[in-house]
């Protein structure tokens, strides 16, 4: 049975219903449900824990009750165009970002994105040299129309000690607090500076504009070679020259020559082993930063 602590969890103005449950099988499936009752955006679920949390591609995203972040977020976005949607998410995870780099005491820029939806930090001796923190789940119906419902899930992983992590996913995940070197994350306080972030980001989106510079710049995939498996099975070996801030694809180079990957697309993305330096024009030319302002 799903407990809720029906409490409020912030005063800010912009979320119109906000709850924290201790346990529910989804945060995404509830702010659903408020949705098609009639709630409007911008209302907020957050759970202690998760029993059926999910990520991207039907995978499964578990974590100890207590020792992550775990919120979904629903948008009624009529302000953005079918093929803009993706932004949500993107504002989602920068706001994120931004506070998880003020909680931690961690360096500006120190969190990365992994493209399309993972939130990771650099790590010399972790496959790829990173390690995930959280990960991102948008969900959409009605696009197009006046009905338009858009769901975007977050995990963070928080305040999750190493020697807890599961044995078999030690080498590619992380905490903030690991990331941190051990300083305890407080996740109210956590999800009081990701919401404060997450407003004037949402204000700046209704009114047209996206920051799509600070997007590209977090972004690790970059640059780097990647292999990407594809939803018919086959994989694509290429390098990343960076992201489209219009449509949110991906541009990769191979032997074909450029193109465009939507997050639609692709099932998973893969970097390399080993890191390539970017090269001119790869992370800060005229690839990388498509559409800049709107």
């Amino acid at each position: 049975m799903t407990t809720s602590h029906a409490a409020r969890i912030s005063r800010n103005e912009f979320l119109s219903r906000q709850e924290r449950f201790r346990s529910v099988p989804s945060t995404n499936d509830i702010v659903r449900t408020w949705m098609t009752d009639g709630t409007p955006e911008v209302c907020l679920a957050v759970a202690d824990e998760q029993t059926a949390g999910r990520g991207r591609s039907g995978r499964s995203w578990v974590a100890p009750s207590g020792s992550a972040l775990l919120l979904s977020l629903g948008f009624e976005p009529t302000y953005a165009e079918p093929d803009r949607l993706w932004r949500l998410a993107a504002i989602v995870a920068l706001a994120m970002a931004d506070a998880g780099e003020e909680v931690a005491g961690l360096p500006d820029g120190m969190l990365a994105l992994k493209w399309p939806n993972d939130i990771v930090v650099a790590a010399k001796d972790a496959p790829a040299g990173i390690r995930k923190v959280a990960g991102v789940l948008g969900e959409s119906e009605g696009a197009g129309t006046p009905s338009v419902k858009a769901v975007i899930g977050i995990g963070v992983n928080a305040d999750w000690p190493r020697d807890r992590f599961p044995a078999e996913l030690v080498d590619v995940m992380t905490s903030l607090r690991e990331a941190s070197r051990g300083r305890p994350i407080d996740s109210e306080a956590l999800l009081d500076a990701f919401l404060l972030r997450l407003e004037p980001r949402l204000v700046a989106l209704r009114e047209g504009h996206f920051d799509v510079a600070s997007w590209h710049d977090r972004q690790i995939t970059t640059g780097r070679h990647v292999s990407i498996d594809m939803p018919d099975g086959s994989t694509l070996a290429a390098r990343a020259a960076g992201v489209d801030g219009a449509t949110g694809a991906l541009i990769v180079e191979d032997a074909a020559g450029e193109r465009e990957l939507l997050v639609g697309e692709v099932s998973r993305v893969r970097l390399a082993s080993t890191l390539e330096a970017a090269e001119p024009g790869a992370a800060g030319g005229d690839a990388g930063r498509r559409g800049v302002t709107h």
